[in-house]
């Protein structure tokens, strides 16, 4: 128990531990200024490269993105990786294979990976899902799909009081009818609500992948981070769940508005 914040002893040890990880997975730096932070430019700065019209259209081109990958990803699940690979390691190859896409490509290349690439994310956080004993059913995806949006929560978001539970809150009013819309393979007011807070990252991943010298390995570096950072928020999201169903909802609450105030982010 030694370093571990007074309000987690109201919970198991292992709950304990486990919290406290989703704590500093969800409260850490967004994927946007850990992108930035590596080009070395301010977030706003890096994105005003891109071209003002690009920018305008941008959300849209995000909501497509999310709706593919979703029909996509809830068609197949990860299979057996070839020539003894590891799951993940693959994952992580194919993520990296599509970031020497649009670095190569520039811009144009960028947006074109930009539907592969959200779909290879989706499937390692349904992935991440299934690791955690979510249930198989038609909602999972649904979960999975609000984890670009609790994943790309901002500073300003902090000072608005916008917290985690508020934001799965007002994603969960964004899909009325969210079983029914799952199963038949749509969720327009989900994905729209989704791709509000997912644009941003995506256009600070692009820019860095237009940027001049940024090239294919610069669209690897991107794509690794974009990788690392959703599937740390997907493990934070699911791993908070599983302990709301063994624990109760509003005792995992209740800790982690306590503890999310006491713990560095990582």
């Amino acid at each position: 128990m030694t370093g571990l914040p007074a309000p987690l002893a109201r919970l198991p040890h292992a709950a304990r531990i486990e919290l406290a990880e989703a704590v500093a997975l969800l409260e850490r730096p967004s994927a946007a200024v850990r992108i930035a932070s590596m080009v070395g430019l301010p977030a706003q700065r890096l994105v005003g490269v891109l071209p003002a019209p690009f920018r305008a259209g941008l959300a849209g081109g995000v909501g497509r993105a999310l709706s593919v990958a979703a029909a996509a990803a809830s068609r197949s699940a990860p299979g057996r990786a070839p020539f003894g690979l590891s799951p993940a390691w693959l994952q992580r190859g194919m993520v990296a294979a599509s970031g020497v896409v649009g670095g190569i490509g520039g811009l144009k290349g960028a947006l074109l990976e930009l539907s592969l690439t959200t779909t290879l994310l989706l499937r390692e956080i349904l992935s991440v899902a299934a690791s955690q004993g979510e249930p198989a059913d038609a909602a999972r995806t649904a979960e999975a799909l609000k984890v670009f949006a609790l994943g790309s929560r901002s500073a300003e978001d902090d000072t608005a009081g916008i917290g985690y539970f508020a934001l799965r809150m007002t994603l969960a009013e964004a899909g009325p009818g969210l079983l029914a819309q799952a199963a038949a393979g749509v969720l327009p007011g989900l994905v729209g609500a989704v791709a509000q807070r997912f644009t941003g990252p995506v256009a600070t991943k692009l820019a860095a992948q237009a940027a001049p010298l940024i090239g294919a390995a610069g669209g690897v570096a991107v794509n690794l981070v974009f990788l690392s950072h959703y599937g740390g928020a997907a493990r934070g999201h699911f791993v908070l769940r599983r302990l709301e169903r063994d624990h109760g909802a509003a005792a995992v609450q209740a800790v982690y508005a306590e503890v999310s105030g006491l713990l560095p982010a990582s």
